[in-house]
């Protein structure tokens, strides 16, 4: 009987202990937080490099009232982020939870879904509006609501038929926001009743500024050229490129945590607030310094991206320059490293493709029936062909073409 209560008690201790440290657990929450999340855009004004559907979207904005929206373009160029501030800004805080029903439609992409969820939030009641009068002047607050379907390419053709009706019956109250990266596989009923937004990959200038603030604001040391391998490994998507620079900096600050408390372990004891807080590591160097050995480094990008490195590109290409008859065996040998050593087929046809194609030295006859190669290889692939089998092949069929006279 003893040991029960001392359980008792042992277990009311250890919930109130729980309680007591969940503020400290709160706390530390945002410095956990995603970059692509802590940053998104949170007004129409941060939106970056859209002008031509941020502008209009502000009009509507000012004349509190919305079409259906369908807008689509690249991943990471702010489709979602843009139509969240929209909603933001015509609701308000208070309002914006009850008014604006997020769906990825990826996950739930069948009927169920159009006759289920989103059916029963469009024909709810409006919620009051917040009778301040502060509140209706900073925020519109018009009188419909919101449904927002991400990756609405991935519905099926049933659930997109189902949806039309919807957006039919429920018009008044209703309004009804598709994000996807394909418009040709929205059906024609449902895009036709949309206003189109396209969305194009960001420019240059402004992604390497906004970059460049995360940056700073984060206290990371980066060498010169990092920004721009970001993007270009990126290619255009900007939550892709924020992505990596996170992960190499987190990578730089385990190091840099590693080497003083390596130093810190032969000079003093060590200490909890050094251990505990990488962060606080990451701020002792100069951002976009390129004298720190701590920076982030151009080559950090490249491993964590997983790109095919350039100087195994240009070793390939000397190999397959030798032809393929008697030099089947280096080919095959070349191939299994590429292979054991974990690059994606794509990856590797990829540099490939802008290695060969994009070389003066080889003849127009032949990078036209490298092309071809190359496109057929880019099908099988995506067909699900064995990758070591389709490197193999395509690499013999490349130097099969490239020994010709």
């Amino acid at each position: 009987m003893a040991n029960f209560f001392d359980n008792r008690a042992r277990a009311a201790a250890a919930a109130s202990s729980s309680k007591a440290k969940a503020p400290d657990t709160a706390t530390a929450t945002p410095r956990m937080q995603p970059w692509v999340e802590k940053y998104r855009p949170k007004s129409l004004e941060e939106v970056k490099s859209q002008e031509h559907a941020t502008e209009t979207l502000r009009r509507m904005v000012h004349a509190a009232n919305l079409p259906h929206l369908l807008m689509y373009g690249p991943p990471g160029t702010g489709k979602t982020s843009t139509i969240l501030a929209l909603c933001r800004e015509l609701f308000g805080p208070e309002l914006f939870p009850s008014r604006v029903l997020e769906l990825n439609a990826s996950d739930e992409r069948g009927i169920t879904v159009i006759r289920e969820r989103v059916r029963t939030f469009a024909a709810l009641h409006l919620v009051n509006a917040p009778a301040s009068k502060e509140y209706r002047e900073r925020y519109p607050c018009p009188p419909f609501k919101v449904i927002i379907l991400d990756e609405a390419d991935s519905l099926t053709q049933d659930a997109q038929g189902a949806l039309r009706r919807v957006m039919e019956v429920h018009a008044k109250i209703t309004r009804f926001c598709l994000c996807c990266n394909y418009v040709s596989r929205i059906i024609d009923p449902v895009a036709s009743r949309c206003s189109k937004f396209r969305f194009k990959s960001l420019e240059g200038g402004q992604a390497k500024e906004r970059i460049r603030e995360i940056l700073t604001a984060e206290n990371v040391a980066y060498e010169d050229g990092v920004i721009d391998k970001s993007l270009k490994v990126s290619d255009g998507d900007l939550r892709r490129a924020i992505n990596l620079l996170q992960s190499a900096a987190r990578l730089v600050g385990a190091a840099n945590l590693a080497a003083t408390n390596g130093h810190a372990s032969h000079q003093r004891p060590k200490s909890k607030t050094v251990l505990d807080d990488e962060d606080e590591e990451m701020t002792d160097v100069d951002p976009g310094g390129t004298s720190n050995k701590h920076a982030v480094k151009i080559s950090d990008i490249d491993e964590i991206s997983g790109i095919f490195p350039p100087h195994m590109t240009d070793q390939l290409f000397i190999t397959l320059h030798k032809g393929n008859t008697q030099n089947y065996q280096n080919i095959a040998r070349e191939i299994s490293d590429l292979s054991a050593s974990g690059y994606s087929a794509n990856e590797v046809l990829l540099s490939l493709y802008n290695k060969i194609i994009f070389d003066d030295l080889v003849e127009s006859r032949k990078k036209y029936k490298l092309t071809q190669i190359f496109s057929e290889f880019d099908k099988r692939l995506a067909d699900g062909m064995d990758e070591h089998l389709a490197m193999l092949d395509m690499s013999l069929q490349i130097a099969g073409v490239l020994a010709t006279k």
